[in-house]
């Protein structure tokens, strides 16, 4: 005749800490985590038995990447130009042709051209984006702006 008999995990419901007394056995670390945690992501012993289960999407990364994450803004103030005339004519950034500097801010890898502070010499920029305010302030003095588009935020 077959004796029955219950369960082991059955017996210990109930029991806090099912046989293992205090403290350790609490989580899932003990096991290596929980359902397929370091289930050979790593280790190439598991890997075949995952691919056939599941394809090639088990692994590697999975969303999007956002475009703005991508594009650098990379700016450049008036006051900058203002301050550092000498040193940017010196360095090639910026020539002086009839009375006026020229600063080509792409050729230079900048990509916009920002209004902090004041400028009192005459600049010809060409850039591939500008603020307003720089735009304004560019023209009050004199100057002239060339760009791809005029940025309507300040």
């Amino acid at each position: 005749m077959v004796v029955h008999r219950r369960k082991k995990n059955v017996k210990q419901r109930g029991s806090k800490m099912h046989g293992w007394g205090i403290k350790k056995h609490r989580g899932a670390g003990n096991r290596g985590g929980r359902g397929r945690a370091g289930s050979g992501k790593r280790a190439a012993s598991k890997k075949p038995s995952i691919l056939k289960e599941f394809g090639n999407s088990y692994f590697g990364k999975k969303g999007f990447t956002s475009l703005k994450q991508k594009t650098k803004i990379n700016v450049i103030n008036l006051n900058t130009l203002e301050t550092n005339i000498p040193g940017l004519l010196k360095r090639g950034i910026l020539r002086e042709e009839k009375g006026a500097y020229l600063f080509d801010a792409k050729a230079n890898g900048y990509t916009k051209v920002l209004a902090k502070g004041k400028i009192k010499n005459k600049f010809i920029i060409t850039t591939p984006s500008i603020s307003k305010k720089a735009k304004e302030v560019i023209e009050a003095a004199g100057g002239q702006v060339v760009s791809e588009k005029e940025d309507v935020s300040d």
